[in-house]
């Protein structure tokens, strides 16, 4: 009785206030809205009477987004850190591997007895201009004939040869990149130890032309300079083997033409040349100043050596 009772007076008190919080939110939302000078400083009195005093409502939020953001800041530098520890282990594996082959290098040249060319040094340059074009590839370099850089120098960035210089001012030089068209350069393909030459084609990837056996080279194999004509010095890396498409070899360059801003220009001396065979195996014979024997002859018998072929010829009279 007394549960119907109530029910009969809640529900329409609860109409009641639910219609009156309708209208109060409407008018406040209209009152909001309204561009007034009047209600604005009304807005803005309420704002200033309630803002204030609602600090202790708004502190746990505040809270609560102080401890998001932290939360997340938290679970970046856990991941950072397991990144870190990542590298971290990679990094010395890469170290143990370094030294392992470092320890086997110093092994095979204690071994080999190789003795390093104490002749060969370099100079840095500066890349001042990069003059490529889709006909020419080459750079200037701000060093010249005032450092004594010679034409047709060999040039290396960190890793490998990037051409070499032709041409020489007296302050600059210009160094012709291996992917120009008109660079020619003879090489060594490693393990199989061929030969070939390096040419340009304005291409990325300069091609391998004159080889003996190209069905013993494959992909991945080292090319370095072979030194062959004297133009550059021998074991200079070049990059690796490349086969393309269409079945043809070419060298992935080992330096990285597009960032090139240092260049080693490597001072490559050439040896004495011997322009007189007679200087290294003596004097012909007879000696110079002395007359051969009118009654000594050589007779060649391809039977005998020629110490013993050789005979006294009979003196005039005998028979």
């Amino acid at each position: 009785m007394a549960r119907e009772r109530y029910d009969s007076y809640g529900r329409p008190v609860r109409r009641l206030v639910l219609a009156v919080l309708i209208l109060f939110l409407i008018a406040l939302i209209l009152v909001w809205r309204i561009d007034n000078p009047r209600v604005e400083r009304m807005r803005a009195a309420i704002v200033d009477r309630v803002v204030p005093n609602m600090e202790w409502a708004m502190g746990p939020v505040t809270g609560l987004g102080r401890m998001l953001d932290d939360f997340q800041s938290y679970s970046r530098l856990f991941e950072q850190n397991q990144e870190l520890r990542r590298e971290l282990q990679q990094m010395r594996a890469w170290r143990e591997a370094a030294l392992q082959l470092e320890q086997e290098n110093a092994r095979l040249l204690d071994l080999n007895r190789v003795q390093l060319n104490p002749e060969l040094t370099f100079i840095t340059g500066i890349v001042l201009a990069d003059s490529g074009s889709p006909f020419r590839r080459s750079v200037l370099l701000n060093v010249g004939a005032r450092d004594g850089i010679l034409d047709g120098w060999a040039t290396m960035d960190g890793l490998g040869v990037v051409g070499r210089i032709s041409g020489v001012g007296e302050r600059t030089a210009r160094v012709l990149l291996l992917t120009d068209s008109n660079s020619r350069i003879p090489v060594t393909i490693q393990p199989s130890g061929q030969q070939a030459l390096l040419m340009g084609d304005n291409s990325q990837t300069p091609m391998l032309e004159f080889l003996e056996a190209p069905e013993d080279i494959s992909a991945g194999d080292r090319i370095i300079t072979s030194g062959d004509g004297g133009l550059f010095p021998p074991g200079l890396l070049v990059g690796q083997v490349v086969v393309t498409s269409d079945r043809r070899l070419r060298a992935r360059l080992a330096a990285d033409l597009a960032r090139l801003r240092f260049l080693r220009v490597m001072r490559s001396h050439p040896g004495t040349a011997l322009d007189d065979p007679g200087d290294l195996i003596g004097p012909p014979w007879p000696l110079p100043g002395s007359e051969p024997a009118e009654d000594v002859t050589i007779i060649e018998d391809a039977g005998l050596p020629g110490a013993e072929a050789a005979e006294l010829a009979p003196e005039e009279g005998e028979p």
